[in-house]
């Protein structure tokens, strides 16, 4: 099995990345494979990890067949960051452990745990769709705008107004903070008028 390595501190947490690396290296010697990539990011939790990208483009490349991490909160970002990673790894055929919580998506028990958490993926969707589904119903009630913002068509008189000065349409786009596109339909459509 060829191993892609992920070690990750934050920076107010750097003494234990030479842990991390030790105690993955341990497994991977036990299990008898071979680290074909081993990436070590000092970042904050909150951050975008790019270095953790570049694991996950060679999971995509089918240039390793697992990724091997410390714990879990060394991975994701969030929560619904490490189930969508977990699951297109899942849908790549390559596997995930996690050393501290004994996860390992390359067992029948472990893929059985990753299929919980896509249903709890899907419930905490679900969720979200009801609140923000809930929130417009409410907002529509009071009367408050919610959706796209006015558009153009709020501004036909002033775009005849400019072509009428023989203003040309890109630069009524311009001072209008319009599209071309629009500006030429709306004009298009006074001449048909």
């Amino acid at each position: 099995m060829r191993i892609g390595l992920y070690a990750r501190v934050s920076t107010h947490d750097q003494h234990t990345l030479p842990l991390q690396i030790e105690e993955m290296q341990k497994y991977v010697s036990h299990r008898q494979w071979t680290t074909t990539l081993q990436i070590e990011e000092i970042e904050s939790g909150a951050k975008d990890r790019p270095k953790r990208d570049l694991l996950i483009h060679a999971a995509r490349k089918r240039n390793i067949d697992v990724i091997l991490v410390w714990r879990l909160d060394r991975w994701g970002r969030s929560a619904s960051d490490l189930i969508m990673t977990l699951q297109e790894l899942s849908d790549l055929n390559v596997g995930f452990i996690s050393l501290k919580e004994a996860l390992d998506l390359t067992t029948i028990t472990g893929r059985a745990m990753a299929g919980l958490l896509s249903i709890f993926s899907q419930f905490e969707r679900d969720i979200l769709r009801e609140r923000v589904k809930a929130g417009i119903s409410h907002a529509r009630k009071q009367g408050k705008p919610h959706g796209r913002p006015l558009s153009a068509a709020h501004k036909i008189t002033q775009i005849k107004q400019l072509y009428d000065q023989g203003i040309s349409k890109a630069e009524i786009a311009r001072q209008l903070c319009i599209g071309r596109t629009s500006v030429r339909r709306f004009l298009q459509e006074e001449q048909f008028a």
